[in-house]
């Protein structure tokens, strides 16, 4: 039986447009640096948690955590509003499998630049998955539990981020719309551009199957996930920047984590392909 969302689609628009919206606020809050602060941690640290967790974990397995950090990893994910953790791996195991056909739920290449980027995401067509794509995370009724309720978890954080502001004297309106309204935004946008740009826009290494594309900038915006068509070329690598200049910040990151135990096992690009 699919799994759903049960969201319908004109609460996804909806809440969409009116989060785009909100961001006008930002001309009717103080502006402070200490604000700007917190935008940019809640996107670096969300945009890890994405990159880490919905995709290079969840999708790709590059790497092992136990079961505890696995659902602090999906809870962090989660907060970007990209909703459920099932649903996003399923969904992109999907877009590995079909990658620039007609079968492929977001290709550019096939359905065009605003379909990709944002249209399928807010279409009811893949408000549904097939659980058997991602049994192997299914199988933990926490992470069932999230992907069903995945809109907790925003709030939560939105509900953290507005008493920050009351306590802190920085404003809770003002925290609300820099820490959690922008950077949400800016964190929509900066992975939707891997679906639509990087399989669009740069330099091609590897001779795949399909249109994927590395781009320098990208891989900035999105903590390394620019190095896509180094990913297509082997998918269940943790590392995506392969040469020394191609900057990756979602492996250094996991890197570090594995120096104090909470990741292990991450899985490398194959030999003799770093040159």
């Amino acid at each position: 039986m699919p799994g759903s969302l049960r969201l319908p689609w004109s609460i996804t628009l909806i809440s969409f447009l009116l989060l785009h919206l909100s961001c006008l606020a930002v001309f009717f809050v103080p502006f402070s640096w200490w604000a700007v602060g917190l935008m940019a941690i809640l996107y670096l640290g969300r945009m890890f948690a994405v990159t880490a967790g919905y995709h290079r974990y969840f999708s790709h397995r590059a790497f092992r955590l136990s079961r505890g950090v696995q659902f602090l990893l999906a809870f962090a994910a989660q907060t970007s509003g990209q909703k459920g953790v099932l649903w996003w791996g399923a969904h992109h195991r999907d877009h590995h499998r079909y990658s620039d056909t007609e079968q492929d739920l977001h290709s550019p290449v096939t359905r065009g630049f605003w379909w990709s980027h944002v249209g399928w995401v807010l279409s009811r067509d893949y408000d549904a998955y097939d659980p058997g794509k991602i049994q192997d995370f299914a199988r933990y009724p926490e992470l069932r539990f999230l992907d069903r309720h995945h809109w907790i978890c925003p709030w939560l954080l939105g509900t953290g981020v507005f008493s920050l502001g009351l306590v802190t004297g920085l404003g809770p309106w003002t925290a609300l719309v820099w820490g959690f309204v922008l950077s949400t935004v800016l964190l929509f946008h900066g992975t939707f551009f891997i679906n639509s740009l990087t399989h669009l826009w740069g330099t091609r290494r590897f001779d795949t199957p399909d249109q994927s594309r590395n781009n320098f900038l990208l891989a900035l915006v999105t903590l390394g996930e620019g190095w896509h068509n180094n990913h297509h070329h082997f998918q269940a690598a943790c590392r995506q920047g392969i040469r020394w200049w191609e900057l990756d910040f979602t492996f250094y990151g996991l890197k570090l984590l594995s120096w104090v135990g909470l990741v292990r096992d991450l899985r490398p690009f194959p030999a003799g392909t770093s040159s």
